[in-house]
């Protein structure tokens, strides 16, 4: 039986990711309890942790931190037990060791790296609609290029090539997965990306 929680800090499309998770574990009979907790005792008894996160990175931060016992504990989960962890959109971004969003702001740091603002480049901003996701090495959530929908204006500037799993094209090559061992984070949205983004999900549960 997989235990997934899904971590409710105040910021993030919660309901969405949950029912995404469920839907992927009926459809191909993977026995998953898929809760959304701000117990750190929950994040404790899971097998896999789902990180969401919308809106600006400092108030997402915040979110965390003022979630009592919380950051101590998902640094427990994914960097001593090395379970399954996946950071999605700003989940994704506060992987890094800090963000540019409306001044510094520090983040987790579990991978090196800082989110800096796409460059314009007489591009529409916020980046937002569907995008190709192309893998730059192998990694167990994506095996070849699809389409994600997105929605950011901020991007992972990865300080280690080995941690970046895959980019995307707007106005420059961006990271669009990061992964460190066990930890993965995507700055699109799967639970919004119809059938390929029900199909990363499941790779992420298995």
């Amino acid at each position: 039986m997989k235990n997934i929680t899904i971590v409710d800090y105040g910021s993030g499309n919660v309901l969405s990711a949950q029912k995404s998770f469920i839907k992927i574990s009926k459809d191909n009979n993977i026995q998953a309890n898929v809760i959304i907790s701000k117990n750190v005792n929950d994040i404790k008894n899971s097998t896999h942790v789902v990180l969401p996160g919308q809106g600006a990175f400092s108030t997402c931060m915040s979110g965390l931190q003022n979630t009592p016992g919380m950051i101590e504990e998902l640094y427990d989960f994914a960097l001593v037990k090395k379970k399954p962890f996946l950071g999605i959109c700003v989940g994704m971004q506060m992987l890094a060791e800090a963000s540019e969003e409306n001044g510094l702001h520090k983040g987790l740091g579990w991978i090196k790296g800082f989110i800096r603002p796409l460059p314009k480049k007489n591009l529409k901003m916020p980046h937002m609609g569907w995008n190709s996701v192309k893998p730059k090495q192998s990694n167990s959530l994506l095996s070849k290029a699809a389409d994600y929908y997105f929605v950011h204006s901020y991007y992972f500037e990865c300080q280690d090539r080995e941690n970046i799993l895959a980019e995307t094209q707007y106005g420059i090559n961006f990271t669009s997965i990061v992964g460190k061992e066990n930890i993965y984070g995507v700055q699109f949205h799967p639970e919004k990306s119809s059938s390929q983004g029900l199909n990363l999900i499941k790779n992420f549960i298995s």
